[in-house]
């Protein structure tokens, strides 16, 4: 196995997130069971098997292992992969792919999706992920992936299988479709992020940012600059609905025990166990 950057794993309910994040340097995540890649601010070689990438903005330390991405899938003779990412962002990533063509003299397979804010996206029978809008320096959406189940209605529960089969057969609509937020990430965002997206708080698994955590940084600037700071965590702690809250995207201006110690500081019961440090 090629390891080429510090990936760290967690698994949580059935669902393993690996990835990497750090502010400026690089940003990728993967959930291995949802088939679902989330940015390509680098590209490990295993993370070129899942075949659907959701990019949140086109900031280098999110998107430029996106030639590498797409030439490493051509090279092992896998299918063109489906890459979403915000519209305003997919002539010029499409130009980036082509440049590196040339250079590389080498095909660069892909479909570059364009997503707006709201839009849905079907994920294979059981899935569905929808863009929602972020708050950063430049266009920047966020994703919350909903597991989708379908419940029979309740003025059909007490019929028999028979009488729910004919009405099937009969065209009525005899379901209604729910929908549980089972894994949301922001991307880079300032707090209205979140706050305009209650869907965030309510995903069994949120990967967010947490850019800053010194108290001595001036909570204006980082949020004019698109990021948050541990203290909007503490101000939102009663919000987290969350089984487990992953904030990454650390700032290298700190180290990992100073990150601990700021932010255990501020939120010493780490959001009452569920708050997990991407370091």
């Amino acid at each position: 196995m090629v390891e080429n950057i510090p990936l760290i794993s967690h698994h949580h309910d059935g669902l393993t997130i690996e990835g990497f994040s750090r502010a400026a340097v690089q940003t990728c995540w993967r959930v291995n069971e949802l088939k679902l890649l989330f940015d390509v601010g680098a590209q490990p070689w295993d993370f070129m098997g899942t075949p659907t990438l959701f990019i949140t903005h086109a900031h280098l330390d999110h998107i430029v292992s996106l030639p590498s991405y797409v030439s490493r899938r051509r090279m092992m003779k896998m299918d063109p992969p489906v890459i979403y990412l915000p519209d305003s962002a997919v002539d010029e990533a499409w130009d980036m792919l082509q440049t590196f063509r040339r250079l590389d003299r080498g095909a660069m397979p892909c479909e570059l999706v364009g997503l707006n804010a709201g839009d849905e996206i079907e994920h294979g029978r059981e899935y569905l992920v929808t863009a929602v809008p972020t708050r950063h320096t430049i266009t920047s959406l966020g994703f919350i992936v909903y597991h989708r189940r379908h419940k029979l209605k309740p003025e059909f529960v007490n019929l028999s299988g028979p009488e729910i089969r004919d009405l099937k057969l009969a065209g009525t609509e005899i379901t209604t479709e729910q929908r549980v937020p089972v894994f949301a990430y922001t991307g880079d965002t300032s707090p209205p992020g979140l706050d305009n997206n209650p869907e965030f708080y309510k995903a069994k698994v949120l990967v967010s940012e947490l850019t800053f955590v010194a108290p001595e940084h001036r909570k204006e600037k980082i949020h004019k600059h698109g990021h948050m700071h541990v203290d909007d965590y503490r101000q939102r702690a009663d919000r987290f609905e969350n089984e487990l809250v992953i904030a990454g995207h650390l700032s290298t201006r700190y180290h990992d025990k100073q990150v601990k110690t700021m932010v255990r500081r501020v939120l010493p019961d780490m959001l009452k166990g569920r708050l997990k440090l991407w370091i």
